[in-house]
């Protein structure tokens, strides 16, 4: 597929389209069933993330999205002592 072609399809693209393309890379398959191959799962999930960036979907609904979590402090880890993030164990010895 041509670039030209690639960024046609994705300007074109629908919410109901972006849906089902986003369901067919989670599910590694298309909506009637069969499977999808390696170099459809890449290009629908380039498909996907470009749509994402071009329409601005929150970060939090996007594709891969992971929520950062410290054990309940802040997501930079500060006030985390490092007993808690498991620093200075030695897992080796039991």
């Amino acid at each position: 597929m041509s670039d030209m072609t690639f960024e046609r399809m994705i300007s074109q693209m629908t919410p109901d389209m972006y849906e089902s393309l986003k369901q067919a890379v989670a599910l590694r398959k298309w909506p009637d069933g069969r499977m999808l191959t390696a170099e459809q799962t890449e290009l629908c999930l380039e498909a996907v993330m470009r749509y994402e960036a071009e329409t601005q979907v929150p970060d939090d609904q996007r594709v891969g999205y992971l929520e950062q979590r410290t054990c309940g402090a802040a997501a930079s880890g500060a006030g985390v002592s490092p007993a808690l993030a498991g620093l200075g164990q030695d897992v080796g010895r039991g």
